[in-house]
């Protein structure tokens, strides 16, 4: 439980994260945008509908201050099981994601990456804080504050 006391309350902006490559990347740099956070699987049922649809969003957005950050996550039976490289690949091949696709991170349990403590404190869900699935989405204000939590079945463009 300790872990969580060393987690920063204030803004997303104060965490540095893995790219997919692993190589950190400082959250500060989008300091000023808009951002969705989503935790993304390459073989889930939502994974057509939800790629496509943030591809969408961030095409028409990136150039008004909006971006998407993909956190690849195999917590949820296994649909995500390749590497992080795969699992960018995968998206921009497949789904011409031109968004940052991070490296593979647990979202839930002890080892759950501090970002998504961070989310997850500053807006719990239908069933407390935990991530029920894949594409959870949090949209994330200028200042780095959680303004919303979407579950899995809220599509981007509904978000819009």
């Amino acid at each position: 439980m300790g872990a969580s006391s060393s987690v920063p309350q204030n803004s997303i902006h104060e965490f540095t994260v893995k790219d997919c490559k692993g190589k950190d990347v400082d959250l500060n740099i989008y300091n000023g945008k808009v951002l969705l956070v989503v935790n993304v699987a390459s073989k889930c049922g939502f994974t057509n509908s939800n790629y496509t649809q943030l591809t969408e969003l961030y095409n028409k957005y990136k150039d008004k201050g909006f971006e998407v950050l993909a956190f690849p996550c195999n917590q949820f039976l296994k649909q995500e099981p390749g590497t992080s490289e795969e699992a960018q690949q995968f998206a921009c091949t497949r789904f011409k994601a031109e968004y940052p696709i991070f490296q593979k991170v647990r979202v839930n349990g002890p080892d759950e990456a501090p970002v998504y403590q961070f989310l997850k404190s500053s807006k719990g869900g239908f069933l407390g804080s935990s991530i029920k699935w894949n594409f959870t989405k949090f949209l994330i204000d200028k200042e780095g504050k959680v303004i919303k939590r979407y579950g899995s079945t809220t599509t981007p463009l509904a978000i819009e």
